[in-house]
């Protein structure tokens, strides 16, 4: 292993570790419902529109998040793609390219709270993470926060390492300009996410070591203003463009909401994330608990350990008393988890290991081995359930998952830790691969909006009309189907049908009732069913049938 930690080796492996993982499926999975398109579609908006200050989805405002993504997603798309294509992927590659940054950037700071070992296997964890595996294969903003979040807590590590006198080196200059931008881009990304984090760790290191050395060397007076330069005029511009609308939707209605109830059925009582952790963090949670426990032993001796600890429990905690709850929100905590399990696994001390092969940790490696269990069980059952049939692939796909499981428990129970981590994070990857290049692009049920746009497209070639839907309204149907898509009511559908002799509309079965009567209290006008797509609407929940249908005049 000591060859692969020198010189550029580490970041060349890490990268195409990331590229294998986070690459396949970006063009293969249709876009998702309902985050993902809301983002791509508003981002669409900004380019044809060419107002890269406001954000709609669209005639609707869309006064939720910051406006840096849309920009990064906007370059992406200008660059290699087009505004009005259908093509997800140049989208998504903004979240390949933050979560490579991330996982690059945790190597980076890494070395310099312990060595380029424990760095690389830190990374290493951090890059196959089921959490970031999958924000990686999304356009969103969780991956490029991700990115904001590692080199603002890098380098303020770094400068409290040096304060403490376990810096190995001094931080260069630029760390500190680092940290700075690092809270701007943040906040343009995701608002006080990062500058929360940020404020959280100093406050928990200021009051345990009772001591500030730390704040001169990042330098508040040059970085205050150089966030302020980051952030001021998009903020500024946007609340003249909505006169003052942005800021007081995204706080008061959005924000706000988040943190006083539990928002779009998403509430959960604290403890959420301690135990979701086993999948989301899958597969370094292996290693999870007794490091968390080892970690906790060595916080007055280890400086490294102590801030990686500073890092977590505190908005660890926030994350859990907050009523609005989603998986992603703890993802800013993972790479200091990963670095945490990396340094316990090279910690070659017996009482480490012992701790590693207690009765307790045993039966924690076999709770985690459930989570490969259940990616076998859906390789089998979900192509069954929502595609075609069994695959050729499900065996070979399950075979791995199985082995993901297996074989780094069995390295585990003979205390070969190192050993079961570096299989575990592997077969893992593996997995990925074979879930986003195969299984996902094959649930059929699923990928209703496409079917739909195919089938309209069928029967409606060159689009005289704008798709109208009644009842189906989820946003990735107005991506692929395009901006001017009306989503509306049986009644709004067949009002369309009844004004444009020929159009076609598309009506959910819980519309249809609505939809005929409307038309038949139209005198003159008649409707033909042309297709009917029938899938799962995972965003709700639930079956549905959607037919297209064609007005004609009667008699």
């Amino acid at each position: 292993m000591q060859k692969l930690t020198q010189g550029w080796r580490p970041y060349v492996l890490l990268t195409l570790l990331c590229a294998l993982i986070y690459i396949p499926g970006i063009a293969q999975v249709p876009p998702l419902d309902r985050d993902e398109s809301r983002f791509v579609q508003a981002t669409r908006q900004m380019m044809v529109t060419d107002d890269y200050v406001t954000i709609w989805f669209q005639d609707q405002p869309r006064h939720k998040k910051p406006v840096g993504i849309h920009w990064l997603q906007s370059a992406s798309v200008s660059a290699l793609g087009h505004p009005e294509a259908t093509d997800i992927w140049p989208y998504r590659l903004v979240s390949v390219i933050g979560a490579t940054a991330a996982v690059l950037l945790t190597f980076y700071f890494g070395a310099a709270f312990f060595d380029r070992r424990v760095a690389l296997l830190g990374a290493g964890i951090m890059a196959v993470t089921l959490m970031l595996a999958t924000e990686a294969h999304q356009a969103k903003t969780d991956a490029v926060l991700l990115a904001c979040v590692v080199a603002a807590q890098g380098a303020f590590g770094r400068f409290y390492l040096q304060g403490k006198g376990a810096a190995k080196a001094a931080p260069p200059s630029w760390n500190a300009i680092l940290f700075w931008f690092a809270i701007g881009a943040g906040i343009m990304i995701k608002g006080p996410v990062v500058p929360v984090i940020a404020l959280l760790t100093m406050i928990t290191v200021a009051v345990a070591d009772r001591s500030i050395g730390w704040l001169h060397g990042l330098r508040p007076v040059m970085g205050i203003p150089l966030v302020l330069a980051v952030v001021l005029p998009w903020y500024l511009a946007v609340n003249d463009a909505t006169d003052g609308g942005f800021i007081a939707e995204a706080v008061g209605k959005d924000l706000l909401p988040k943190l006083l109830s539990g928002q779009e059925s998403h509430g959960a009582p604290p403890g959420y994330y301690l135990l979701l952790a086993l999948v989301t963090f899958w597969p370094g949670s292996l290693f999870l608990w007794p490091s968390l426990w080892r970690g906790w032993k060595e916080r007055k001796t280890t400086p490294a350990i102590r801030y990686l600890l500073a890092w977590i429990i505190p908005a660890w905690i926030m994350f859990e008393l907050v009523p609005t709850k989603l998986p992603h929100y703890t993802l800013p905590l993972y790479p200091a988890l990963a670095l945490l399990v990396a340094s316990t696994l090279f910690a070659v001390r017996d009482r480490t290991y012992d701790l590693l092969s207690s009765p307790g940790a045993r039966v924690w490696y076999g709770v985690w081995a459930i989570v490969g269990l259940a990616l076998a069980g859906a390789s089998i059952a979900l192509p069954i359930v929502y595609g075609d049939g069994m695959e050729w692939w499900s065996i070979p796909l399950a075979l791995v998952a199985v082995t993901s499981a297996a074989w780094p428990l069995w390295h585990a129970f003979r205390r070969r830790f190192l050993n079961a981590m570096v299989i575990a994070g592997g077969m893992a990857g593996a997995v990925y691969i074979g879930v986003f290049s195969l299984l996902l692009p094959d649930m059929e049920r699923l990928a209703v909006s496409p079917r739909l746009v195919a089938a309209y497209d069928a029967v409606a070639p060159g689009r005289p009309h704008p798709l109208v839907s009644a009842g189906y309204t989820e946003p990735s149907l107005v991506f692929l189907a395009g901006t001017e898509t009306r989503l509306t009511t049986g009644q709004g559908a067949a009002g369309h049908l009844i004004e444009n002799p020929g159009a076609v509309a598309a009506v959910e079965s819980r519309h249809e009732q609505q939809f005929l009567d409307a038309i038949a209290a139209a005198p003159g006008v008649e409707v033909e069913p042309l297709e009917t797509v029938r899938g799962f609407n995972y965003s709700r929940g639930r079956d549905i049938t959607i037919t297209l249908y064609r007005s004609k005049a009667s008699g």
